[in-house]
């Protein structure tokens, strides 16, 4: 494979990035308007920067807009984008590191070991938050960090490890953890249906606590990523040229792995299980600006972001006032275009 980059970063680029970050940011106020109440865009900004102590509120805005738009809708649009983002970034990270088109969070079991330690507080009588401490959340990083760790040390060979032998152990380790996470759901309570609509990815309940919670994990973890964007083009031409050129090639397969790990089990940790978005979102950018990972892994996650908000956007407001699991909507959207992009590529590499 015949991996180019451009020699430096472009300044064309971070225009790019600017002008996607306000699309991001357009439709996220547009989509705080939509629902079973809609509110314009304008008394939604006028309510955003009421609650910021940026300027009074507008007397002719309803208290019942304002605990709408603060109190429910805002912090279910923030999960949304920090959870695209992440499962975005994570995606790809591993499709960067596997050097592997369809490696994501779900192909090395990460997602289905979060998945499954999130499960078993779900199900026993373990309190979700203990004296303040996020045990939901901290069950879920443990369950994908347990299942990479497993991957990691069937994989690892004296002091290397097989990235190929890694994604076969993390396929293997995600089936166990997925039929795991089922035979607890068979003989927990009878009602099952939380349960089931949480594994099929959902983001409605979502507080300003567990925004909070989470968010600067997120902060952290991504920015080690983008920070590493330059070492995994490196990467790209082999670890031995780029051991050659002074990387420590192990040390930056942990460093990533476990950053994008974390990243993928703290949303898991909030939104369940929502797939395609750590396969698709990458693709598209890597189609569009190529495999630059300076510039493809915070696009990919700006991406991600929109695709997981227009996607919630729909599981909300489809069958108002029902609502559908997001993650049936990003498999519904993600699933065709893939297969688009397979087929359209099929006599290249990706």
């Amino acid at each position: 494979m015949v991996v180019k980059f451009q020699n430096s970063y472009r300044l064309g680029n971070t225009t790019i990035i600017i002008f996607f970050v306000g699309i991001l940011l357009l439709f996220s106020i547009l989509a705080v308007g939509f629902g079973s109440v809609q509110i314009p865009p304008m008394s939604v900004v006028q309510i955003i920067i009421s609650k910021l102590q940026i300027s009074s509120l507008d007397q002719g805005i309803p208290n019942s807009w304002v605990t709408i738009v603060w109190d429910i809708r805002i912090p279910r649009i923030i999960a949304a984008v920090i959870a695209g983002y992440s499962l975005a970034v994570s995606g790809a990270v591993y499709q960067g590191l596997f050097r592997n088109p369809l490696a994501d969070p779900y192909l090395i079991g990460v997602a289905s070991g979060a998945g499954l330690g999130a499960t078993i507080v779900l199900v026993t009588d373990v309190p979700v938050i203990w004296f303040g401490a996020p045990i939901l959340s901290i069950a879920a990083f443990i369950g994908g960090s347990g299942a990479v760790l497993c991957g990691y040390l069937i994989s690892r060979t004296g002091n290397r490890v097989s990235l190929g032998t890694l994604i076969l152990a993390g396929v293997a380790v995600g089936s166990f953890s997925g039929a795991m996470t089922y035979f607890l759901m068979i003989n927990a309570d009878p009602d099952v249906k939380p349960l089931l609509a949480w594994l099929m990815g959902g983001l409605s309940g979502i507080e300003w606590d567990d925004i909070l919670m989470i968010i600067p994990y997120i902060l952290i973890f991504a920015s080690i990523v983008l920070f590493y964007g330059r070492t995994l083009n490196i990467l790209q031409f082999g670890e031995q040229d780029a051991s050659s050129l002074g990387v420590d090639v192990e040390r930056t397969k942990i460093i990533l792995i476990l950053s994008a790990t974390i990243l993928t089990s703290f949303v898991v940790s909030i939104s369940g299980l929502i797939g395609f978005i750590g396969l698709v979102a990458p693709h598209i950018i890597r189609l569009l600006w190529g495999p630059d990972n300076r510039f493809l892994i915070p696009m990919a996650g700006i991406m991600g972001a929109i695709f997981l908000l227009i996607a919630d956007l729909f599981a909300r407001t489809i069958a108002s006032p029902a609502e559908i699991p997001v993650g049936l909507v990003t498999a519904f959207l993600g699933a065709p275009f893939f297969l688009y992009i397979l087929f359209r590529n099929r006599y290249q590499v990706i």
